[in-house]
């Protein structure tokens, strides 16, 4: 497992890579019900792909992935959903840490722990101290995250510090979101054939690339992740600019 993470660079590579792609990975529980399961065996199914598109996203060149795995909105899911959501974080924890830290991954979470149980908060806490020095591509886990949240917090901290409306900058609020001194994201990936941000990185995504699919997530495998990376790679990208025609 180790010596798949450390691959160097593969065909995947190509001439223009992101270097940071952000997941929506959407359609697990309509996975589970097309199958006649609980929405529950969907999610958990969902997390048994995660180790090899890390794999395919660094091998790739990416600097940072984030996977949006837990939103605000979603504490209003059945009790017993939300309950069994955390219970697959713990796990998904327990089983691949080690050789996540083995291969260099940098852990990091987008959002708060507010509302967890101790012993998730616990196991979270575990993983980004272990590995907060890793030098290998950045995994953000966005859980309890909501991009309007998220500025609003940045805005209590600047009010906060007591800064004037007119030193409030685009910088200095980017400077206190969760992905301070991380790029915005390049590509956003949505799965299951949606097509909406869904409170998502609201404020890094203004320039960002989308790529949508109708493939559900825990059937997005290594080859969607290349079909994305080399759509990503034949746009143009203008910023407002003019790009070539």
């Amino acid at each position: 497992m180790t010596e798949t993470l450390t691959t160097q660079a593969s065909s995947t590579k190509t001439s223009q890579v992101p270097a940071h792609v952000a997941i929506i990975m959407d359609g697990n529980g309509r996975w589970a019900k097309q199958r006649g399961l609980p929405r529950l065996v969907g999610h958990r199914a969902g997390t048994n792909n995660i180790r090899e598109i890390v794999k395919t996203f660094a091998d790739a060149g990416v600097k940072y992935l984030t996977l949006y795995a837990f939103s605000t909105e979603n504490w209003g899911r059945p009790k017993d959903e939300v309950m069994g959501l955390f219970g697959i974080l713990e796990s998904v924890i327990d089983r691949e840490m080690k050789a996540l830290h083995e291969a260099g991954v940098r852990i990091c979470l987008l959002g708060t722990l507010d509302g967890m149980s101790e012993k998730l908060n616990n196991k979270v806490c575990y993983a980004l101290k272990l590995t907060e020095n890793n030098a290998g591509i950045t995994l953000n886990l966005a859980f309890n995250y909501g991009g309007r949240a998220e500025i609003v917090e940045a805005v209590r901290k600047i009010v906060s510090e007591g800064v004037p409306p007119e030193a409030i900058t685009e910088e200095l609020i980017s400077q206190r979101l969760y992905t301070a001194d991380m790029p915005d994201p390049d590509l956003i990936i949505r799965t299951a054939g949606e097509m909406r941000l869904s409170n998502f990185l609201i404020w890094q995504a203004a320039y960002s690339e989308y790529y949508f699919t109708h493939v559900f997530w825990p059937s997005f495998s290594t080859e969607h992740v290349k079909e994305a990376l080399l759509a990503y790679s034949q746009r143009h990208r203008r910023f407002g600019g003019i790009g070539p025609e």
